[in-house]
């Protein structure tokens, strides 16, 4: 299983859509927030197997607690900071020339970025409450949604219904949000949580969406929310994220400060497997697009794992000399 050491703790990995075994991971300093690093890193094949190289790396002022492709430019990417500010980076440029803009409308931590699935904008959410809209070409955010009314640390766009997106907040909340009329039109309460720290859409139903709490997930139908379809309570200690497969409709991923990594059959209410991998808390997951059970986690023992949870029979590309 090859893995990547990182200078700071792991806090986000994502793979790329465009280029297969590509993906970037965001890094921070432990206490304080204080200096990070955006990694963009390839997975190759070679005669001793699969191994994760280093392409890019970009280090920052403050730490990267969120960090996403573009989905519409092979190169982009943009990452939330513990500033508050959210920064795009063109990772075919070199460190000098990144990043090469800066939105800074946020007045405390930004927490989460999502990039739309088929338009050229994207998403950040904040402790400050705040949710904002962007364009890679504008350096104001083009709408700010507020509803919340506390830290917002999660936002997910809906890949079959790409107007639609979804939030997740501290205020025990999570919100369904239209960017066609800049509405929130559906409020989810889980009143048994402390606050909800992460949401993601099952990318087979526009209908079914994931929260995480405290120690548990909740998979929701938003036709019907007075109450959660499932009701998963495997960790032993906080979630930080949750992601569905991209390629098994029932699969769910997700990641604690229990040090493990969990894979879930959402429709069956089983977890199929665990991954003792770090030694300490895991705050970042992906999936790959490209490679079905392709699985990457960063945690904070400042390790980057990237394995399959079944045979992989997709062509990485050859290692770079």
């Amino acid at each position: 299983m090859p893995s990547f050491r990182t200078r700071f703790k792991g806090r986000a990995v994502r793979f790329s859509r465009f280029d297969i075994g590509r993906f970037l991971v965001g890094t921070c300093g432990r206490f304080g927030g204080r200096r990070g690093r955006l990694h963009v890193l390839g997975l190759y094949a070679t005669r001793r197997g699969d191994v994760v190289n280093e392409v890019a790396a970009f280090d920052t002022v403050y730490g990267i607690n969120d960090c996403c492709w573009s989905e519409s430019h092979q190169s982009l990417a943009v990452s939330a900071l513990t500033d508050g500010t959210v920064k795009l980076w063109d990772v075919s440029l070199p460190p000098a020339l990144n990043p090469v803009s800066y939105f800074c409308e946020h007045y405390d931590e930004a927490r989460s970025v999502d990039w739309n699935p088929v338009s050229d904008c994207f998403l950040s959410a904040s402790l400050d409450s705040q949710i904002k809209l962007w364009t890679p070409d504008r350096s104001n955010s083009s709408y700010t949604f507020q509803r919340h009314y506390d830290s917002v640390y999660s936002v997910a766009w809906n890949a079959i219904d790409p107007h639609v997106f979804a939030s997740a907040s501290g205020d025990r909340t999570a919100g369904l949000w239209d960017v066609r009329d800049n509405r929130c039109f559906t409020v989810i309460h889980d009143n048994k949580t402390r606050g909800l720290v992460s949401c993601g859409w099952n990318t087979y139903s526009q209908f079914h969406l994931a929260t995480a709490y405290g120690s548990s997930i909740h998979v929701w139908d938003i036709r019907a929310t007075r109450g959660p379809l499932v009701d998963f309570s495997g960790h032993d200690d906080n979630v930080c994220r949750i992601r569905f497969s991209p390629h098994q409709p029932s699969m769910l991923l997700s990641c604690s400060v229990d040090n493990t990594v969990r894979m879930w059959d959402w429709r069956e209410e089983v977890y199929i497997a665990r991954y003792d991998l770090h030694t300490d808390r895991v705050y970042g997951i992906d999936m790959s697009v490209h490679i079905e059970g392709l699985i990457a986690s960063a945690g904070w023992d400042n390790l980057v794992h990237i394995w399959p949870d079944r045979p992989v029979t997709a062509t990485l590309s050859a290692s770079p000399p």
